[in-house]
């Protein structure tokens, strides 16, 4: 019989008991990886290497170096998985080629996004949360493991980078409290946000001129349009990891409301929402087939770029019309 759910859905205290008393553990980031499925997944990883259990990170895209300072003492080990955990994987259609044969065999799944459609047998969903790591947090503190600078480091980088160093609208009181705990247990976190948000290579520079030469403007200069296309993709030389963030460049200008980035993937396009308070992006998205948060959301759409551009305006039109 099919959970609910409700049936599905476990305590935090639940999963520190389930953590605990398994062994052998598989966790699993969403491909194109940021800095909170990485940051949720490694200090993870550590805590569960404090117990005593093996445990594996596993992800479909290789792993930027500029997030060498939480994996420089990560072990890689071969074992059959005991227990399957997903974090900050909210739908399995983000698993990744490579991780395409634990979509039914997932155990437990941590994440704080409400489009999580509830695909593993047990689920902690804190979709208040400003980052999956937050949960995580939360989670490490129940099983009672001690704290180092690495694991306080790791869950850090997940907090500072999905709230965009502490600047986005989903940051809470209890993120800026977890944060000055993580300070107190280690936290690297001058480097941290140095690396994240101060530090951008060449071939990231040359893409951001790319994309802004692509800007286009709508409904009375509210809504901007941006592009990320293969062949820009190439041209730069720019990878995957270094794409983080480029959908924020669009509400960075005065006065845009809505930003939207096109990323040219096979067989259509990648759409990331970003908007100001009086818009739900989740709810935008939600009308072509995709999902996320209040400010912060994304779909695909299989068309053309011209066609791709036309259904998202025809999505904004009934919010931004009369604004």
């Amino acid at each position: 019989m099919t959970k609910t759910k409700d049936q599905k859905r476990i305590s935090v205290e639940d999963v520190a008991s389930m953590l605990r008393q398994g062994e052998d553990f598989y966790i699993l980031c969403h491909q194109h990886p940021d800095g909170d499925t990485l940051g949720s997944a490694f200090g993870l990883y550590y805590a569960l290497k404090k117990l005593g259990k093996r445990a594996k990170v596993l992800c479909s895209d290789p792993i930027s170096e500029r997030y060498g300072y939480m994996t420089k003492d990560y072990l890689e080990e071969e074992f059959a998985p005991g227990m399957i955990v997903a974090v900050d994987i909210a739908d399995t259609q983000l698993f990744g080629e490579k991780l395409l044969p634990y979509k039914d065999r997932v155990d437990l799944c941590i994440d704080h996004h409400p489009s999580n459609i509830f695909y593993a047998e047990r689920v902690l969903l804190e979709d208040q949360s400003a980052a999956t790591a937050e949960v995580i947090y939360e989670v490490i503190e129940a099983m009672g493991v001690a704290w180092d600078p690495v694991m306080a480091s790791a869950i850090y980088t997940g907090i500072s980078t999905d709230t965009g160093c502490f600047r986005y609208t989903n940051v809470t009181a209890r993120s800026h409290r977890i944060a000055a705990d993580l300070y107190d247990k280690g936290a690297m976190a001058g480097m941290i946000n140095r690396i994240m948000f101060d530090t951008k290579s060449l071939s990231r520079i040359r893409m951001e001129q790319m994309a802004l030469s692509s800007m286009e403007y709508h409904f009375n200069n509210r809504c901007a349009f941006i592009v990320v296309s293969l062949d820009a993709i190439r041209q730069t030389g720019i990878s995957d990891s270094e794409l983080d963030g480029i959908s924020a460049i669009p509400r960075q200008i005065e006065g845009v409301q809505v930003g939207v980035t096109f990323r040219e993937k096979e067989g259509g396009y990648k759409i990331s929402v970003r908007t100001s308070e009086e818009i739900d992006a989740s709810l935008l998205c939600g009308k072509l087939g995709g999902g996320g948060h209040a400010r912060a959301a994304g779909c695909f759409i299989a068309e053309d770029l011209a066609h791709a551009k036309e259904m998202v305006l025809l999505a904004l039109a009934p919010v931004m019309e009369g604004r």
